[in-house]
């Protein structure tokens, strides 16, 4: 199942051009102004702050975006439960793609840009840290059923493609993704890995596995695009050279930059747009097709990207 604006983007990556999508959603509503929520991060913006969130969608395209994605990295109920907000689950998610589809209908560009919706394995995280919750990480068939349930809503709203975001921990990341693929759409999945204080490549989510054994733990049959998101610049290149040995379809980098100031999960000291374009130059040259942004990158970093690739 494709529509035309996945067809266009994928005609392209078969003809060996760049693909430039969106940068950060969460971050850049937060330095919009919207405030986020205590336990389930931007999940509540979509409802408080419907306008802004449209605005964030419209400027990426503006900025030469082929790609939107829904504000629901947040808005499975992995994390909407603990944080109380359950009751919101359906509403919380229809109306993220509806905003993301209103922004692409404001701009005529239903041909070229494509509404991805977010999946993540993401649970609440420890008060003050970016570490997961481990007592919040729900049993296999509970988080099987959640992530079905999220990728048929999605499906059904109405988006183009399921982005897989911070796809770190197997026993989340391949129901995840099964779930995913079963509707029928597009799937590309983004991995997230983090340096060890000793320096080697690891697990975002679970430092006990290497990337090497993260990689091996979840097979990517039938995925479209593959890459690395929400990791520091420095760990893009290695992890990438490594997914080469597993997958042989587009690779895509959307990088983080920066660090949380809490406790309003504010990025600070983020890369300047020349910085990260150079970096991007490099990842083309290993490969990478699909380039963009993650927390604390923002507009003015995607038109930079796309200025430079096309």
């Amino acid at each position: 199942m494709t529509t035309p604006c996945i067809n266009a983007i994928e005609n392209e990556l078969e003809a060996g051009k760049i693909i430039v999508i969106d940068g950060a959603t969460g971050t850049e509503l937060e330095h919009r102004g919207a405030p986020m929520h205590e336990k389930a991060w931007c999940a509540m913006a979509t409802a408080t702050n419907p306008e802004l969130l449209r605005a964030v969608h419209e400027d990426y395209i503006h900025a030469g975006a082929r790609v939107i994605t829904a504000n629901t990295f947040s808005t499975n109920r992995n994390m909407l439960e603990p944080a109380g907000l359950g009751s919101r689950f359906v509403e919380l998610n229809r109306r993220a793609v509806e905003i993301a589809l209103q922004a692409r209908h404001g701009t005529a560009t239903r041909s070229r840009v494509a509404v991805a919706g977010s999946m993540s394995h993401q649970v609440p995280v420890q008060a003050g840290t970016s570490q997961r919750n481990a007592h919040a990480i729900p049993p296999a068939g509970i988080a099987t059923k959640n992530f079905h349930e999220m990728a048929e809503l999605l499906a059904l709203s109405g988006v183009d493609l399921i982005l897989m975001e911070m796809m770190s921990d197997p026993e989340l990341a391949n129901p995840a993704i099964a779930a995913a693929l079963t509707t029928g759409l597009p799937v590309w999945v983004g991995f997230s890995v983090r340096l060890n204080n000793a320096g080697k490549l690891v697990s975002y989510a679970r430092p006990d596995l290497s990337v090497a054994q993260m990689f091996d733990m979840i097979p990517l049959d039938g995925i479209r695009a593959a890459g690395v998101m929400h990791s520091e610049v420095d760990a893009i290149t290695p992890t990438i050279e490594l997914l080469k040995q597993h997958f042989k379809r587009p690779l895509m980098a959307y990088p983080e930059s920066g660090y949380f100031k809490m406790p309003h999960w504010q990025f600070v000291d983020i890369i300047s747009v020349t910085e990260f374009v150079d970096y991007n130059r490099k990842w083309v040259s290993a490969g990478v097709q699909i380039v963009g942004g993650c927390c604390g990158l923002g507009v003015e970093h995607i038109k930079s990207l796309h200025a430079s690739f096309n």
